[in-house]
């Protein structure tokens, strides 16, 4: 199993990708690793995320492709044949966590309470994400449960934007941040990477930014 947290903590802001037409995902791909930005978590949210994940790794071999909204054992069949190298879920699926963890493969499951987070630590793991951030408390909650279960780390999702990402990662037990803002499913079946790029590169220095890169 290769070192996710460290890498995902490299890159800062992970862009967490919606995409219809996978016949977009190289240029994406592209877009983003010029932005700075080599890591991605294309969610199950459509037909096109097991092709798009292939397609965006045998563009570039180097990026780090991860599979979102993984909730079946189907579409994590689908995720691992398309070569995705690690798992989000936005919820602790115990089955879903067994799986991944029978074939070494990096899982980072979604917890909102303390409950789910204690569960995630009986089963082993200390990096989960914490989703839906901003509509569950945001900073002021990590802050809360941090003392309690310290040695979990967390990737925040939903609700991070340019405006709030730097209050997150500013804590030491936020690996990065998980964020839609840098490409959307519109300005990826236009042809918008130009503005992905860019959106890329102004996180990635908010993210070095905050942590003295």
């Amino acid at each position: 199993m290769f070192d996710l947290e460290n890498t995902l903590r490299e890159t800062g802001i992970v862009p967490v990708i919606k995409i219809s037409d996978a016949n977009r995902a190289a240029d994406l791909a592209k877009a983003l690793c010029a932005g700075g930005m080599p890591a991605a978590e294309v969610t199950f949210r459509t037909a096109a995320a097991a092709d798009a994940i292939y397609k965006m790794r045998e563009a570039f071999p180097g990026m780090t492709v991860g599979a979102g909204t993984v909730l079946t054992k189907a579409s994590l069949d689908d995720a691992l044949a398309a070569g995705a190298q690690f798992i989000v879920a936005p919820g602790l699926n115990p089955s879903i966590v067994e799986a991944c963890l029978a074939k070494d493969v990096p899982v980072v499951p979604g917890c909102m309470t303390p409950s789910e987070m204690e569960l995630a630590m009986a089963m082993g793991l200390t990096f989960v994400k914490f989703f839906p951030a901003e509509a569950a408390g945001g900073v002021k909650f990590l802050k809360a449960v941090s003392a309690p279960y310290a040695g979990l780390k967390f990737m925040p999702t939903g609700g991070i934007s340019m405006k709030n990402a730097a209050d997150y990662l500013a804590l030491p037990y936020v690996v990065c941040c998980g964020a839609s803002f840098i490409a959307s499913d519109e300005q990826i079946t236009g042809g918008r990477f130009d503005e992905i790029e860019e959106a890329a590169r102004q996180a990635k220095v908010l993210a070095d930014t905050v942590r003295g890169h």
